[in-house]
């Protein structure tokens, strides 16, 4: 699949483990092949390679690393699919399978399942992930997948190669339905985000202690990931973002992208997010001074703010 856009991105041979060589001469032998490489995208290519067969061969293809700051936006995804598909591809055996885990609209997903399956190119499904660097590196992400279940062994295909870099899949419905669902999920994340910042930034400042005060909350009604794995207060979860400087974990950029998208799809789709507007404002003002930290770095934001 991959051999045609060798020109125009890097493109390498990723090993198996305690390999020599990889063997693609076989014609029985899957070739494989895996586009993007960033922080999520080359331990999840490690964690693929290391549980395919060693004789099947995986290609792996990036685009210059200056590109791969910005992927992946939906014109990003369009534009290396416009290439796979441009010249066509041969036909083959078995279907191919395109699962695409960007985060993207779940329009322009759409807009690519079409172009994918018109051409006779194969099975194109959206398969957004959730488990940041630290999931993508241990092979435990949860996987949304959205993918037609009258195709016969089209769910379960793609659910046997996302466990090979995951622990969970869930089939939420249709092509891009999996996209719909990891929306919302971030939706709710950022707002929760913020929420939680701001109760721990409100106790603190009436003098409790920070690591008593999230133990409290998260033995109570308040509890949720951002309080109790991913608290934003320094100090309250070893090692989590927040107690390295907040670096590492999931950049506030990104959950701008993902709210941004969010809020595209939910106007599409006629839907009334009441705190969009606010939660956007404090994310594109944490990000002007805090830029490539966790996004959990909003706390930071919000005790400047009220010194």
């Amino acid at each position: 699949m991959l051999q045609e856009m060798a020109a125009r991105m890097t493109l390498k041979r990723l090993l198996p483990p305690s390999a020599r060589a990889f063997s693609s001469s076989a014609s029985r032998n899957a070739t494989w092949g895996f586009i993007g490489l960033g922080q999520m995208g080359y331990p999840m290519a490690r964690n693929l390679r290391a549980k395919i067969p060693a004789s099947d061969t995986l290609l792996i293809c990036d685009t210059n690393a200056e590109s791969t700051k910005n992927l992946p936006e939906p014109q990003h995804v369009k534009s290396v699919f416009h290439l796979i598909l441009k010249d066509g591809l041969p036909k083959l055996g078995q279907e191919r399978l395109f699962v695409d885990c960007s985060t993207i609209d779940p329009s322009s997903s759409r807009e690519v399942a079409a172009a994918v399956q018109s051409t006779g190119a194969g099975r194109f499904v959206d398969a957004p992930m959730s488990g940041g660097v630290v999931g993508a590196t241990a092979g435990t992400l949860t996987f949304m997948l959205g993918a037609p279940a009258d195709v016969p062994g089209l769910v379960e295909r793609a659910e046997k190669t996302l466990l090979m870099m995951g622990k969970k899949v869930w089939h939420l419905g249709d092509q891009g339905a999996g996209l719909s669902g990891k929306l919302a999920n971030n939706y709710l994340l950022a707002v929760a985000n913020i929420a939680t910042a701001e109760a721990m930034n409100l106790g603190i400042r009436w003098g409790l202690e920070p690591k008593v005060l999230g133990q409290m909350i998260n033995s109570s009604t308040g509890r949720c990931w951002s309080s109790e794995v991913n608290n934003p207060a320094p100090g309250v979860i070893d090692g989590s973002p927040s107690s390295r400087g907040y670096t590492g974990g999931f950049g506030v950029s990104l959950m701008k992208k993902d709210l941004r998208l969010a809020v595209e799809a939910a106007r599409e789709a006629g839907t009334a997010l009441e705190l969009a507007d606010k939660v956007q404002e404090v994310y594109d003002a944490t990000e002007e001074t805090h830029r490539g930290k966790d996004f959990s770095v909003v706390y930071q934001y919000l005790t400047d703010k009220s010194k």
